[in-house]
């Protein structure tokens, strides 16, 4: 009897032991499930509403910050992550000597974790991020350890050393009161990561000292899950590191920088090409498994990079990545998260729509294979991304979901059960902006959930406050057509979600639908059993945050004599009754007017004639009228503005070219979107030799081995109003000198929509000078990778072979190089006025 209390009391250990532990590292370094020892891939985001400014923009609005989480998470499930990081801010949590604080912040991320888990997404914690609370306002004087010895210190000083220890054993063994699980004993928080981005200093030894102490108090308090550490932002330090004892190594990923203010244009697909990881050479790295704590392409909006970030993640190995950071429903009209990402199901729908096939690539993608060189490697799986369509892709037989307007048909209508996309496709058809999902039930039944439109007002990435709206939802009643074989023609539509009470009519194929969560049934199907089925009515979507008239639109920097064009703006605010038009002149010429009318909600476009067109500049203002008041864009100018005292006069300008007449790819003086290399530099700027102008320096040391230096611009959105002449081109010239040297070369790329670049080398003299390039003589060559990627060892070059000759007309970046370990051994600098193409 005793042996047998004693087998069932091993045996419940296990059982326990097993339950903690849902993942483990085998000792080749893969992360495997501990059921059935399969490998493990977790793909999801990063979500920080309990903390810092998420938090207290939260409290500013007033918002309910458990009913914020809610409708967050859900969304988070709706795009099918099952994967969760956040670094804890343990400023908010924990004192000096590192005792934690039971508080509303503790209290919030508790909630959060036990709502991920009814969502069935694991989790990996942080729990010390050394960060204040405060960004982007001032940090507050929590009293804690990390406030009182920042991150330098903080992995040095002994005393606060011990404040972690005590932090640690106090933080795994809390019990969430809304699970009754602690974190070490919850087999739905599968991992953790020591802390976040430690900046290490001192000896290798003392390094990996910090480190076991750290792992060392973590297992103390019965944790067996895998336990990850920083390698990529103290890189000097990674053998240290690698031999420490960890189960992980965790990376980050910001392959076009940050903060750049202002949205990136241009073809960065190529700034997403591979994931270098330099550390293979270390022994003990390569029994490690490898996962990545952030990643984003930050400041930037095109739908295409997550999924290829999510292919690179494969090829290199990882298998956990969490973007970084989803941003809250109730302030993702400001993006005051962090200015630099935007990620949101209700205002961003194409690139969540992104981070949803990015997950389908990374959970579906074999680890360590590789799929080519761009742009060989926008195939991949059931994948696809496109720069030139702004599209990506993912298509398998019960599967099919995009994310904008595409040609592609489903690998198998037959056998498709889940589809999500935006705009239109061959099997719906629909102009709103907003995301819809449909989702097969049963035969003859399916679930669709519609978003709101939503507008882009402001650009993003300019700096954010709660009361700046840079985005808007709308809600619109409008016709949606579902070409489903499953479905046929004239369908049943049911209203399912909350305060829903639509009745949408439907003829053929097409219904006129409001945002919302529905039953589409065959003709002559019941389907009353199904209403009642957990989560068929569950619906989130914001409300607008205002309904005031706003106008979007950006003008044309340049167009063509005598060819005409086609205006738009997005006008949000108005009904159906308004009227909009432009009205303008060429500077000095007669007034015109030019109705403007709507194409799709908010979507108005007007032509503007060939005869308007002259060369000169053109001058023009939008007008709306609502009832007998007007409204003049740019400005938001109230008031009659053809009464006698109406003095506003806000307008906006496009310079109308004389045909093969000079165009202009950089001047240093008027182009504000200027990428530098190295992207800090204090004395960039200066005066060149003509007065208003400015030029743009590039600068080397002059010992034989400088490093790369330069700058880089994206063109095309200047050129899309003359590209049908850009053929005729055949001469760049520079305006250029070089300082502190009598004589340099320096290189000019070309770089087409494809990523091909095409260079030469150019040479400079101490005076300002315009010089000349053929661009018959530009060579095939690689690519300046800019923004910088982070980390620091991600590759800087990418070279496409290509055979095809140079192509003006898919002419997308210019970029300007130093020529390095050529002959100048004293400090010089590049100064670059402008660039431009002239027909010779």
């Amino acid at each position: 009897m005793r042996r047998t209390a004693l087998f069932l009391i091993i045996l419940l250990a296990a059982k326990c032991s097993f339950a903690q532990r849902p993942v483990y590292v085998d000792k080749a370094g893969v992360l495997r499930y501990t059921a059935n020892k399969e490998e493990a891939t977790f793909f999801g985001v990063n979500y920080t509403i309990p903390f810092a400014y998420g938090y207290r923009s939260h409290k500013t609005l007033g918002a309910d910050l458990k009913k914020a989480i809610d409708s967050d998470v859900y969304h988070l499930s709706r795009l099918g992550i099952d994967a969760f990081r956040v670094h804890v801010w343990d400023t908010e949590i924990s004192d000096a000597a590192g005792n934690l604080l039971v508080n509303e912040h503790l209290d919030l991320f508790d909630y959060l974790l036990s709502k991920l888990k009814e969502r069935k997404i694991r989790i990996l914690i942080t729990p010390i991020a050394f960060w204040g609370n405060g960004y982007p306002e001032k940090d507050e004087n929590t009293g804690s350890f990390s406030f009182i010895y920042g991150k330098e210190k903080a992995l040095v000083n002994d005393t606060a050393i011990r404040a972690q220890e005590n932090y640690l054993k106090q933080f795994y063994v809390h019990v969430n009161p809304y699970t009754g699980l602690s974190y070490k004993n919850d087999p739905d928080i599968i991992a953790t990561e020591i802390n976040n981005e430690p900046h290490h200093s001192g000896t290798l030894a003392g390094a990996a000292s910090y480190v076991n102490r750290m792992a060392a108090a973590i297992r103390s308090t019965g944790w067996n899950k895998p336990v990850f550490y920083n390698i990529s932002e103290s890189p000097s330090f990674a053998s240290a590191i690698a031999g420490a004892r960890i189960d992980g190594v965790s990376f980050q990923w910001y392959p076009t920088g940050l903060v750049a203010n202002r949205t990136l244009q241009g073809n960065l697909l190529p700034n997403v090409d591979r994931y270098a990881i330099p550390f293979d050479t270390i022994p003990a790295f390569r029994n490690k498994a490898r996962m990545v704590y952030e990643f984003d392409a930050g400041d930037v909006l095109q739908p295409v990079m997550y999924p290829a970030m999510a292919r690179s993640f494969r090829t290199a190995g990882f298998q956990w990545a969490t973007q970084f950071a989803y941003d809250p429903m109730h302030t993702a009209y400001a993006n005051t998260e962090y200015q630099t990402h935007y990620l949101n199901l209700a205002y961003t729908p194409e690139k969540a729509l992104s981070l949803l096939i990015a997950g389908k690539v990374f959970h579906q993608l074999p680890r360590n294979k590789s799929y080519g060189i761009y742009p060989a490697d926008t195939l991949f799986g059931a994948a696809r991304v496109s720069y030139e369509q702004q599209l990506s892709e993912w298509n398998t037989p019960a599967e099919f979901y995009y994310t904008g307007n595409t040609t592609t048909k489903p690998v198998d209508l037959q056998q498709l059960k889940h589809l999500a996309g935006t705009g239109a496709s061959p099997v719906v058809q629909y102009q709103g902006t907003g995301a819809y999902f449909l989702d097969r039930i049963e035969d003859g039944v399916w679930r669709l959930e519609l978003m709101p439109d939503v507008l882009s007002l402001m650009d993003p990435f300019d700096r954010a406050f709660l009361s700046k709206e840079v985005r808007r939802v709308q809600w619109n009643n409008q016709p949606m057509a579902i070409q489903l074989p499953d479905l046929g023609e004239d369908f049943t539509v049911i209203a399912v979600n909350k305060d829903n009470n639509t009745i949408p009519a439907v003829s053929g194929h097409t219904c006129t639908i409001w945002p919302g969560a529905y039953l589409l049934v065959r003709k002559g199907k019941q389907a009353d059993a199904v209403k009642s089925r957990a989560g068929i009515a569950e619906f989130v979507a914001p409300q607008p945050v205002s309904t005031a008239l706003t106008v979007s639109h950006t003008p044309f920097t340049e167009l063509t004599a005598g060819v005409p064009v086609t205006a738009e703006a997005i006008v949000g605010g108005v009904d159906t009754s308004a009227r909009v038009w432009l009205e303008g002149n060429m500077r000095g010429g007669k007034w015109f007017r030019a109705d403007m009318h709507p194409v799709a909600p908010s979507r108005y476009i007007t032509e503007l004639p060939a005869n308007l067109l002259q060369p000169g500049e053109l001058q023009y203002r939008l007008i709306v009228q609502q009832g007998r008041e007007f409204t003049a864009f740019p400005g938001g100018r109230k008031g009659i503005p053809y009464a006698w005292d109406y003095y506003h006069k806000d307008t906006w300008k496009s310079f109308v070219a004389v045909p093969n007449s000079m165009l202009s790819l950089l001047d240093v003086a008027t182009n504000n979107d200027l990428i530098m290399l190295p992207a800090y530099t204090a004395d960039a700027y200066t005066a060149a030799d003509r007065s208003g102008q400015l030029a743009i320096r590039i600068s080397g040391n002059g010992t034989g081995s400088d490093p790369v230096t330069g700058v880089s611009r994206a063109v095309g959105t200047q050129l899309k109003g003359r590209r049908e002449e850009l053929p005729a081109f055949n001469t760049i010239v520079i305006r250029a000198r070089v300082t502190g040297v009598a004589n340099a070369n320096a290189r000019i790329a070309l770089i087409t929509t494809g990523a091909v670049a095409f260079a030469t080398q150019f040479p400079l003299t101490g005076e300002f000078r315009e010089i000349e390039i053929p661009v018959g003589s530009l060579q095939p060559d690689q690519a300046l990778l800019l923004p910088r990627p982070y980390p620091g060892f991600m590759p800087l070059w990418l070279k496409e072979s290509s055979n095809a000759p140079f192509n003006l007309k898919l002419l997308d970046k210019i970029e300007i190089t130093n020529i390095t370990g050529v002959g100048v051994s004293v400090p010089y600098a590049i100064e670059i006025a402008s660039v431009w193409l002239k027909v010779k």
